[in-house]
């Protein structure tokens, strides 16, 4: 597929399409007349790669955490330095303070829903109990 469809179907601008590919998180295939060819699997990984930025992941930490993504029982980092493990271990820290975040906002915000819509019911009921 071309950069438009991947663009499509993933919600990205072709800009930031170009700039993964800077960053070296995707490789495109090149067609004959030079333009970018992407495979399906690209649709996943561009999807991996937003949500790892969304997750406030910087690109050069989610290029050494791609490769896991795949396979992650068979990935050895050569160049694994005591900063690296530092940095992982940070940004696994900071992972789950935000998913911890994310799950209380969420139950909160299900509890406001449940709160209305029975609160709605009851309305509708002309204050019955249903």
């Amino acid at each position: 597929m071309r950069i438009g469809e991947l663009a499509e179907r993933t919600g990205t601008s072709r800009r930031l399409l170009r700039y993964y590919e800077e960053q070296r998180l995707i490789t495109p295939g090149r067609s004959s007349n030079g333009y970018r060819e992407y495979a399906e699997a690209h649709v996943d990984r561009v999807l991996q790669i937003k949500g790892l930025l969304d997750a406030g992941l910087p690109t050069r930490i989610i290029r050494q955490v791609l490769p896991c993504l795949e396979q992650p029982r068979s990935i050895y980092f050569d160049g694994l330095t005591p900063e690296m493990l530092t940095v992982l271990q940070r940004e696994h820290d900071q992972l789950t303070q935000r998913i911890a975040c994310l799950t209380r906002n969420r139950d909160a915000i299900a509890d406001y829903l449940a709160t209305v819509r029975g609160m709605r019911a009851a309305a509708g009921s002309g204050g019955r109990a249903a």
